[in-house]
């Protein structure tokens, strides 16, 4: 199916739906968690959609950022997304907050390359949240936004954290995560 895209696999009909599922040569979707979005494109149109349609993602320009997530306790489920730009990539921060079970919350805090999944195996990341006699490190390869921030929940490949630990790390309902990406 993508072979105008570049796939030059040859397969039987049974294995071709798995295949393309994950594909690297399939459309990319808009990568924004929280949205209701229906882009799909190239991996060279990304970023581009991204500036024009969701123009309230900021970008911050460097190795080591932070990235501050406002008002956590606002109720339900709630997105914040942030871009850093290093290495001549982007890279889109995302912490997700979800009732996991009744009346129990979960923030969930990653960080995917807008690029392949073999690009992305070149890059770690490092989160951290500080307190005044505390930290919490997460370091992690970023998922590809071919694969998406619920794949690297549901994989675990992401930092999980409970409202308790939010906001032990909160200072007037912000959260500062520091980011750091670094080259493999």
């Amino acid at each position: 199916q993508y072979a105008t895209t570049g796939c030059s696999l040859t397969l039987h009909h049974t294995e071709k739906p798995k295949h393309e599922a994950i594909c690297e040569y399939r459309p990319y979707s808009c990568p924004c968690p929280g949205t209701s979005c229906d882009w799909e494109g190239s991996l060279e149109a990304v970023m581009s959609h991204l500036m024009h349609a969701h123009k309230s993602i900021t970008t911050l320009q460097g190795e080591d950022i932070i990235f501050l997530a406002t008002d956590i306790n606002l109720p339900g489920a709630v997105d914040w997304v942030m871009m850093q730009s290093c290495f001549g990539h982007h890279f889109m921060l995302v912490l997700k907050k979800q009732e996991k079970c009744e009346g129990h919350q979960q923030f969930f805090a990653t960080v995917l390359l807008i690029g392949t999944r073999k690009q992305a195996e070149n890059f770690q990341y490092r989160l951290e949240l500080h307190g005044s006699c505390h930290r919490l490190t997460w370091e992690a390869s970023p998922c590809s936004i071919h694969d998406g921030v619920h794949v690297a929940i549901r994989s675990s490949n992401c930092l999980v954290f409970d409202t308790a630990t939010a906001h032990l790390f909160a200072d007037n309902g912000n959260l500062g995560i520091n980011v750091t990406i670094s080259m493999c």
